[in-house]
């Protein structure tokens, strides 16, 4: 009698855990973030819009674009033009963040150390218009590479005798009426609340999506 008690036991218990395995729930993968998706509008500038998808809900914002209009995806950079496609963050620069992808740093040919401490200030300290105003970038800088990797012009120089990081990217402005039109050098603009949200979000590789149905340039 014992030994028939003891088997039925082991049967109901090897039931029970393979039923509790059969039922289990999933092991799920971690959440993806979503990209940033910027539209460009390149008959109406000011209708330029990005989106940046938040646990409070989405923030909408006002962006411009460059001066010499729109490039198709897949092509390569030029000055005045923004490029269409999927993009990746690969550096985020600010005077109170630092965060670049490594192979970057080694790139520069400088200490992850020595870019923190200067180099969003020194491309700031550039006067690119010629009209005796500095901080053109704003309070930030958010460095984009195209996906998949294209040949691009992007790299470390020195300009005006100062030593900076030149890319596609994501920045600020030292004038708020710049926002919304066709005046960048092929950058993506935006105002400083937004710049603000977008440093205390944005994380090195996420994608930045941008789209439009304008025309584009070859």
């Amino acid at each position: 009698m014992d030994l028939i008690r003891t088997l039925a036991m082991a049967g109901l218990l090897a039931c029970l855990v393979g039923c509790r395995s059969d039922n289990s729930a999933p092991v799920k993968a971690p959440q993806q973030r979503e990209p940033i998706r910027i539209e460009l509008n390149g008959s109406d500038p000011g209708a330029s819009e990005g989106v940046l998808d938040r646990a409070e809900g989405p923030l909408r914002f006002t962006v411009g674009h460059g001066r010499h209009g729109i490039g198709c995806e897949g092509t390569t950079f030029q000055e005045g033009v923004t490029p269409l496609g999927t993009f990746q963050v690969n550096a985020i620069l600010s005077n109170d963040r630092f965060e670049m992808d490594p192979a970057l740093v080694e790139q520069s040919g400088k200490t992850e150390e020595e870019l923190r401490e200067s180099l969003f200030s020194n491309m700031n300290s550039i006067d690119f218009k010629g009209d005796g105003e500095t901080g053109e970038y704003g309070v930030g800088y958010i460095s984009l590479a195209p996906v998949p990797a294209t040949d691009q012009p992007f790299r470390f120089n020195t300009y005006d005798g100062v030593f900076r990081w030149y890319s596609f990217a994501i920045h600020g402005t030292n004038d708020e009426t710049r926002i919304g039109k066709a005046v960048t050098g092929g950058c993506i603009n935006a105002g400083q609340l937004t710049m603000g949200v977008l440093l205390d979000t944005v994380e090195l590789g996420d994608a930045v999506v941008i789209s439009s149905d304008s025309p584009c340039q070859p």
